[in-house]
C-alpha cells in the first residue's frame, strides 16, 4: 500500500535519505544571485520602499500570518519583478506529487506560488509567517522542487518569510545538488529588496533568453 507523506513536514534528513540531495559550499554554483545582476531604476526604488514601509507598519499588528506576508510582501515583487508578464504566469496553489525512489511513498503537497516559462518552473516561493526561519522552509521547497519533471534546467526558488528572503538554486541529476543565497533581511537599515528586486529581474532574464 502506497504510504502519502505531507511535504510540509519533510525534514533535510529525510531528503538527504531518500534522494541523496547534497548541499554545495563552491560560490561558482550558484552565481546567478551575484553576478550580472540589472540596476534598477528610481520607481522600483520608490515601490519597493513602500512595500518595505508597508511590512514594518503591518509588524505593529501582530500576528503577521502566512497570507498577509504574501500579500503584502511577496505578490508586489512579483509585480516589480516582472514574473506576471508574458512569457511568464503565475499559479496559486499548486498541487504537486513526488514518488521516492525505490519505496512505495509518494510526498504530497501545494506550492505557495509557482511561474512558470512554457511548463519549466522558474521560481517556487514559499512564505512563511514572520515569526518563522527559512530554515523551516528549505526542506519544504527543496521537495517541491525535486518534483520538477524538466532536469535539462536548474530550478530557482525563493523561500520569502517576511522579515528575510533567501534564494535556492536546484541541478538535478543522479544526486541533487542545491545551494543557497545569503539571507537578505528587511529590518537592515538599507532596503535589501533592492537585491532582492534585482535577483529576481535577472532570473526573469535568464529564463527569457
Amino acid at each position: 500500500m502506497t504510504q502519502t507523506i505531507q511535504a510540509k513536514i519533510i525534514d533535510l534528513r529525510y531528503l538527504i535519505d531518500n534522494f541523496g540531495i547534497q548541499l554545495v559550499l563552491d560560490g561558482s554554483f550558484f552565481s546567478e544571485w551575484q553576478e550580472d545582476l540589472p540596476e534598477i531604476n528610481d520607481l522600483d526604488k520608490q515601490l519597493l520602499d513602500k512595500v518595505k514601509m508597508g511590512y514594518l507598519n503591518l509588524l505593529n499588528y501582530p500576528p503577521l500570518l502566512e497570507d498577509i506576508v504574501r500579500m503584502a510582501v511577496v505578490d508586489p515583487l512579483l509585480f516589480i519583478g516582472g514574473f506576471y508578464l508574458a512569457p511568464f504566469y503565475v499559479k496559486s496553489e499548486e498541487s504537486i506529487d513526488i514518488a521516492v525512489p525505490d519505496e512505495d511513498v509518494i510526498i504530497k503537497g501545494r506550492i505557495d506560488t509557482l511561474v512558470l516559462k512554457e511548463q519549466f518552473w522558474v521560481m517556487i516561493i514559499e512564505s512563511k509567517r514572520a515569526s518563522f526561519s527559512v530554515e523551516q522552509g528549505l526542506a519544504q521547497i527543496l521537495a517541491y522542487m525535486l518534483g520538477n519533471r524538466y532536469t535539462d534546467k536548474p530550478s530557482f526558488g525563493m523561500i520569502a518569510t517576511g522579515s528575510e528572503f533567501i534564494f535556492v538554486k536546484l541541478v538535478k541529476g543522479n544526486l541533487p545538488r542545491y545551494a543557497l543565497s545569503k539571507g537578505f533581511l528587511m529590518r537592515n537599515p538599507e532596503n535589501e529588496l533592492y537585491d532582492v528586486i534585482r535577483i529576481l529581474k535577472h532570473l526573469t532574464r535568464l529564463e527569457s533568453a
